[in-house]
């Protein structure tokens, strides 16, 4: 992975640790240099996405035009000739799959706080005229808040004809997948969407699938009758609200609309769920404004019209971030020390910055990008750009005359053809670099140990490539020469530098301390060394590849044919409260169903 393909990015980010993997893209935390707010950046490989391109061109245009306390945040969009960089909000409580996972299942009253987050959201998304095609646990993240904001829009449509035009494109994933979609049936996108949440809802009420088979045949088929147990625990009346949503025919299913107010989602609530945008639709902020203002030595006026055309690109961001930290209640100032004699850049120029300004505090991410607010200025310019057909039909309670938005210059129609079910979560990588997986058949053997113990990456660095070193400016270069003033001094840094440091290799050869979360299990051992073995050991039993780093193992499964059909972290790490050692778990590739039969097969199988 050439350093060169990241030059773009590395002007306004600093690079750090993967948190996830796809079919044709690789998300990596990392941390905006001027306002220093933690971002995700979703990074694509031109030539590997082949023919997806257009979906994720359709992504794109999906997120800057929706705008929602309840979608997660499209920032900054850079493309070179080889990446499509798309800078996101964090969200640092991961998949709402894994949360499923941990819990077990989710008690009535925690699904409704939930279920009645993604009806308001799906029920916005409707309203500007999408469909998004692709729900399920895995596509909704938790925030900082633990609030849930939906991702992923590469399968979205958005029919010209309005929300009522009948698709025929086969997509999303099979276990969620509506009946008249598998009848390969001219459908409508918003009735299979309800269908999705239904499923959606079932695994968050019972921890398993309505639907589910190891063939996807079987699968199919059990959609197709609509049948599924009704596990004791369900109360009469989720367990109508789930019959409402899983009707076989389309015609019979119950509608958003119907859903805004139902009398499950309204248990505990006297109000009924606000699908409107809180976002503010006013004036830009003004504490914002003047920061930028004062920091590029430009005036207020200048800044005021860049932003307003909602480029997405580094003065969009900034922008945006400032607010998330104001919105925190942090400082709105840039960091204008690290850019000493970049003062009257343009706003839209490179600024370079030494990374050494920007270095992460050695601890783990906790905090993510609140509900950041979009502003209109320029509402009246942009009417010429709407699309009259954006608003929902008669049936929806929430008609709209089309939310004007000046985050997207194009209206696209959302009708790629997909190779029908192939989610693109499923889909094996050319681009991933995977690091080599050696497979440990004996824990103990020296050799692999020795290796093992070689490699002690920086935990927020990316296992590929130190692409931020890369990355040194003339004036760095300027500063290390005076660092170097004499030989023997310059002689004494070089052997320092080539010399591992004994007090951080022992800080490195020490568990983490992570705070409790929902996706660590607790253990009765008490030895993290010990743990480790009794892991690998039940690795190689069950034919998982890994490769150990410090106290994490990097695994990975294959089908027959050599194909990498799963990728996930197990970390063996210590629990300040209580003093506990536990194991951290993250799926970073692969069917999430298939993930969480593994991990509970591998954590029972070890005697903790």
């Amino acid at each position: 992975m050439a350093a060169g393909d990241y030059e773009e990015i590395l002007k306004y980010y600093e690079l750090r640790e993967t948190i996830g993997t796809g079919g044709f893209a690789k998300v990596k935390c990392a941390r905006h240099l001027l306002t220093g707010e933690k971002v995700a950046i979703k990074i694509m490989d031109k030539l590997a996405l082949g023919d997806d391109l257009p979906r994720v061109k359709i992504e794109i245009d999906a997120m800057k035009n929706l705008s929602h306390q309840h979608i997660c945040q499209l920032y900054h969009v850079i493309e070179t000739s080889k990446k499509i960089f798309m800078v996101l909000e964090y969200c640092p409580g991961g998949e709402l799959f894994d949360y499923i996972i941990a819990k077990d299942r989710l008690s009535e009253e925690e699904a409704r706080v939930f279920f009645r987050q993604i009806v308001s959201a799906i029920a916005y998304v409707h309203s500007q005229g999408y469909a998004h095609r692709d729900l399920k646990p895995e596509n909704l993240l938790i925030d900082e808040e633990h609030n849930l904001k939906l991702i992923d829009f590469g399968l979205c449509a958005k029919p010209k004809g309005g929300l009522d035009y009948h698709l025929s494109t086969c997509c999303g994933s099979p276990a969620y997948a509506a009946p008249e979609l598998i009848q390969g049936k001219a459908y409508i996108g918003s009735e299979a969407d309800i269908w999705s949440m239904g499923v959606l809802l079932y695994a968050l009420l019972c921890g398993f699938l309505p639907f589910d088979d190891d063939n996807v045949m079987a699968v199919y088929r059990k959609i197709m009758r609509g049948k599924y147990s009704i596990p004791k625990w369900l109360s009469p009346s989720s367990t109508l609200l789930l019959n409402q949503m899983l009707q076989v025919d389309p015609k019979k299913r119950i509608t958003v609309k119907h859903l805004l107010s139902h009398p499950w989602l309204m248990q505990g609530y006297s109000d009924a769920i606000q699908w409107q945008s809180k976002y503010s639709l006013g004036r830009l902020d003004e504490d914002c404004l003047m920061e930028l203002s004062v920091f590029h030595k430009q005036s207020r006026e200048s800044i005021l019209e860049l932003i307003s055309e909602w480029k997405y690109d580094q003065m969009s961001a900034t922008y945006l971030l400032l607010q998330s930290k104001k919105a925190r209640g942090k400082c709105v100032r840039l960091r204008a020390a690290c850019l000493a004699g970049h003062g009257s850049a343009t706003p839209s120029a490179g600024l370079k910055h030494p990374r050494d300004d920007a270095q992460l505090d050695d601890t783990e991410f906790t905090v993510s990008t609140p509900v950041t607010r979009k502003v209109v200025t320029k509402m009246d310019e942009d009417k010429e750009n709407v699309d009259p057909d954006l608003a929902l039909r008669n049936e929806m309670p929430f008609e709209l005359s089309a939310l004007k938005t000046p985050f997207a210059k194009s209206q696209v129609e959302s009708q790629v053809e997909p190779t029908p079910f192939q989610a693109p979560a499923l889909k094996e990588s050319q681009f991933t670099a995977v690091t080599p997986i050696k497979k440990h058949t004996n824990p103990t053997n020296t050799d692999d140990s020795t290796a093992a113990e070689v490699v002690h990456e920086r935990r927020f660095h990316s296992v590929d490539l130190d692409l931020n070193l890369a990355h040194v400016d003339s004036s760095q270069k300027k500063r290390k020469a005076k660092i170097f003033g004499s030989l023997e001094r310059g002689l004494d840094k070089v052997i320092t530098m080539l010399t591992p440091s004994k007090k951080k290799r022992y800080a490195r050869e020490q568990p983490r301390k992570l705070k409790a979360h929902y996706n660590v299990t607790t253990t009765q051992l008490l030895n993290p060394d010990q743990l480790v073995n009794e892991i690998m050991t039940v690795l190689s039993k069950k034919h998982v590849e890994y490769i150990q780093r410090g106290y994490t193992l990097k695994c990975q499964t294959r089908s027959d044919f050599g194909k990498v059909t799963m990728e996930f972290e197990l970390e063996v790490c210590l629990l300040s409260k209580p003093d506990v050692v536990g194991i951290r778990r993250q799926r970073l590739k692969g069917d999430a169903w298939v993930y969480k039969r593994l991990v509970e097969d591998i954590l029972s199988s070890c005697q903790v």
